[in-house]
């Protein structure tokens, strides 16, 4: 068993030795055959028992799989990208990276919702695009009018927990709306979607 350990420990050293070489000089891998000589000259065969220890050492460095090989060069890459950055710095050249826009969560939200209108087929379930529903929808700004009459169409196949924490939280939102004084308009829209969903629900 140490012996295993041992030999394991020094494959991954020759692996490490092997990965510093390539970045320091960024040499490509190449696999080589072993060849030994064995000679009836005691001399022949101590040189060539040397040549082969030194092949044997390479052959293991050389005996990478295609994973660690792509994790080679994927470390290669990032090393090489860290160098390009570094030089640009030391020019004095700024980088900026370009991010592509995602959708906020309110668009995916929605596009959810339309999605599972317009295309049951392709629709597919998706619990945080739900959670935000379920969270905006007294929200007249986050779920327009449109898109509310699609959510209570939505909001009838609504099952088990999450349709009993729903009329909870509807019937806790009227409780505290009827002991205030509706002065804002959109109190007044949201109370409205509040008894809409309350009476689709219960």
């Amino acid at each position: 068993m140490p012996e295993q350990k041992k030999k394991r420990s020094e494959v991954s050293e020759k692996k490490k030795r092997k990965f510093k070489e390539l970045v320091e000089g960024e040499k490509p891998l190449k696999k080589k055959k072993l060849s030994v000589k064995i000679s009836s000259d005691p001399l022949d065969t101590e040189i060539s028992q040397m040549d082969a220890a030194s092949d044997e050492e390479k052959q293991d460095e050389q005996e990478l799989t295609t994973e660690e090989m792509r994790t080679l060069e994927r470390k290669l890459k990032k090393e090489r990208k860290k160098e390009q950055k570094k030089q640009l710095r030391e020019a004095g050249i700024r980088v900026v990276k370009e991010n592509p826009e995602k959708p906020s969560g309110a668009e995916l939200a929605l596009d959810y919702l339309t999605s599972w209108a317009n295309k049951r087929e392709e629709w597919k379930f998706q619990k945080t695009r739900q959670t935000w529903l379920l969270l905006h929808m007294y929200d007249s700004n986050k779920v327009p009018d449109k898109h509310f009459s699609i959510l209570l169409d939505y909001l009838e196949g609504l099952k088990g927990r999450a349709r009993e924490v729903t009329v909870q939280k509807a019937e806790t939102l009227m409780k505290k709306l009827d002991n205030t004084e509706p002065e804002d308009s959109s109190l007044l829209e949201k109370s409205e979607r509040i008894r809409q969903i309350l009476q689709l629900l219960s």
